[in-house]
């Protein structure tokens, strides 16, 4: 539930992204749909942070995928919105949805990394397209590096949405060691 505490795992890595990121300067952005929010509470769960973190969107339903983060509309009529497309349109359309002033009087920046989850948390299919409960797919936008996932995630759905959570932020995790090396 939003509010509790996150397992030690996920605080970790939550607390890992977060240090990370303010630590150079850094915003992060979050696009939600199946999660509904989780992904951005285990964040904001971290103390400070506001240091890093510039905001969320919880995409829940299709239209807004696209009117709030600019999915295009021709992808989520034709592939419906548990897609790598969309995941990918999605990270890349908070980083703009969510562009914060860096000081006082400046113009709005897009947050330097966004991260999306979209899926079907069940345990209905997605009635779209006949995905089944638990296809999801987790997106990375840093720049020009961008990454999407696809996950089969098992279990009633709160552990899809739960696991969700836990892969977005191991994804984050890894995309974050990789911008440290370049």
């Amino acid at each position: 539930m939003p509010g509790e505490t996150p397992p030690v795992a996920e605080r970790a890595l939550a607390a890992g992204a977060i240090e990370w990121a303010a630590a150079r300067g850094l915003r992060i952005a979050v696009a939600e749909s199946l999660t509904g929010g989780l992904l951005s509470d285990a964040l904001v769960a971290i103390p400070g942070a506001s240091r890093a973190l510039s905001g969320a969107v919880v995409a829940y339903d299709t239209w807004v995928k696209h009117s709030l983060l600019g999915v295009e509309l021709d992808l989520l009529r034709e592939r419906g919105p548990v897609d790598e497309q969309v995941a990918l349109q999605m990270a890349r359309g908070v980083r703009a949805a969510c562009a914060v002033a860096r000081e006082p009087g400046a113009a709005p920046v897009p947050a330097d990394i966004g991260v999306s989850t979209t899926g079907v948390a069940g345990p209905d299919p997605d009635p779209q397209t006949g995905q089944s409960a638990g296809t999801v797919w987790i997106a990375v936008s840093a720049g020009p590096r961008e990454v999407s996932r696809r996950f089969v995630l098992a279990g009633d759905r709160a552990e899809i949405r739960s696991a969700t959570v836990r892969a977005a932020l191991v994804l984050l995790a890894e995309e974050i060691s990789k911008l440290t090396k370049m």
